[in-house]
């Protein structure tokens, strides 16, 4: 598997992710998304979406605030227990998560580490003119708290009936003491949740089953199965809230890694902004004529950690004539571009034809065009940021109306009269 440095040389090179406010030295744990980073992102959180509410008829989205009144992050436990424990180096000062520290030696000079400490994780902010205690408020550590405190505004309006699933992507934001290892740790990232009610005593099947769908979720747009085990998080590593975890892990490399978490959150959350707030949380179940708290199952996963093991698992490197290829073999559904433009010359007549046939594939796709040097260079760039297929137009395009698909991975070569070439690029897509 390729390095963090070597894909941290071409993601910043082509233009997938930028280290933020560089020009002033950068700002640890945050990171910006050019130009094919974002398109990567946006697909990232639209198969997600797509099989998590678009393909099924027991899911619905939200989108809630990152900003709610505090008493949301007393009742859910986080401003008492949402910390990690904290050592600093008596001689060079940094800190350390006691975690990332494989004994009391700091990790950068050597020295001696102080004793653990808590050390509470979440942003904190002021709403309104004046700073003080009561104008505190946080930067959402997690998207699902804004899940739990509009359960019942959702089951009122959307009339479902358990099992039944809420999801939403949103930021959400952690002051991590040692982000790092590229944009696996991050201080704001973005997070795809779903909470999923399902009555209590059905939780462990639907556990299972969200484990499985997870999982196979992450092999079916890329992820090897050699580089993808599931762990069963042990009772003293899970959260407060959780009866059961399990993390997809992801082989890094640095080593083993989470990519994504599954919890059963059992009732907690809803009991207890139920018993906080004063509100009636509670489901009632037609079938048993009773009123209960629903049970809740919660696949959670960050958009950048995909985004880091889709690209890791796409990264090849190939002999050939030239010396070595680049290419990233990334799901076609994951890739920035789906389609490249490539006019064999910068004849007028022959760019003419090409823009007009980029226009005609616009609406479809996101495409890209490309004019610049030999059509070999075109094809590697194109390679690199993992186009799977290019679309070529030469001389004889002017003659016959037909234009040449190249294939990325296979680097076969199709002739395909024009009039075709949008339905044979969609049952491509399709069939990918």
């Amino acid at each position: 598997m390729v390095d963090l440095d070597t894909l941290f040389s071409l993601c910043k090179r082509r233009g997938f992710v930028y280290p933020s406010s560089e020009i002033y030295g950068g700002f640890g744990g945050f990171w910006d998304y050019g130009p094919l980073g974002v398109e990567m992102k946006r697909n990232i959180r639209e198969l997600w979406w797509r099989s998590m509410v678009q393909e099924r008829d027991d899911i619905v989205g939200l989108d809630a605030a990152i900003v709610m009144n505090p008493k949301v992050w007393e009742a859910s436990g986080h401003v008492q227990g949402f910390v990690d424990r904290l050592v600093e180096c008596k001689n060079c000062k940094q800190r350390f998560r006691e975690e990332d520290v494989e004994s009391m030696v700091c990790p950068n000079c050597g020295g001696q580490l102080s004793e653990a400490r808590l050390f509470n994780t979440m942003f904190k902010t002021f709403v309104g003119p004046v700073e003080g205690d009561a104008a505190v408020a946080f930067l959402r550590p997690e998207t699902a708290q804004g899940i739990f405190v509009d359960f019942k505004n959702v089951l009122n309006t959307s009339r479902k009936k358990l099992p039944f699933g809420i999801a939403q992507i949103g930021k959400a934001f952690r002051n991590e003491i040692t982000p790092g290892k590229f944009i696996f740790r991050l201080r704001e990232f973005e997070q795809m949740e779903l909470e999923f009610f399902v009555r209590p005593g059905t939780d462990d099947e639907w556990f299972r089953y969200w484990v499985e769908q997870r999982k196979n979720w992450h092999l079916r747009y890329g992820i090897s199965p050699e580089n993808l085990r599931i762990y069963e998080v042990p009772s003293e590593e899970r959260a407060h809230y959780s009866k059961a975890t399990a993390d997809l892990m992801f082989n890094f490399p640095f080593g083993w890694g989470e990519l994504e978490g599954i919890a059963d959150r059992t009732d907690f959350d809803l009991l207890r902004h139920s018993q906080v707030s004063g509100e009636d949380l509670t489901y009632f179940d037609e079938e048993s004529n009773s009123r209960f708290i629903p049970y809740v199952i919660e696949p959670s996963v960050g958009v950048e950690r995909p985004f880091l093991a889709f690209l890791l698992n796409a990264y090849h490197e190939e002999p050939d004539k030239e010396g070595t290829r680049v290419v990233l073999k990334l799901h076609p559904r994951l890739a920035p571009y789906k389609v490249a433009i490539l006019p064999l010359s910068r004849k007028e007549n022959l760019t003419l034809k090409a823009r007009e046939i980029w226009a005609q594939l616009r609406p479809n796709f996101m495409t890209t065009y490309d004019d610049s040097q030999s059509i070999g260079r075109r094809y590697r760039r194109q390679d690199e940021i993992g186009t799977p297929w290019c679309v070529t137009v030469d001389f004889g395009t002017l003659e016959d109306q037909a234009v040449t698909i190249r294939d990325r991975d296979s680097m076969t070569q199709e002739r395909v009269p024009i009039s075709e070439l949008l339905g044979n690029l969609q049952q491509r897509l399709a069939s990918s």
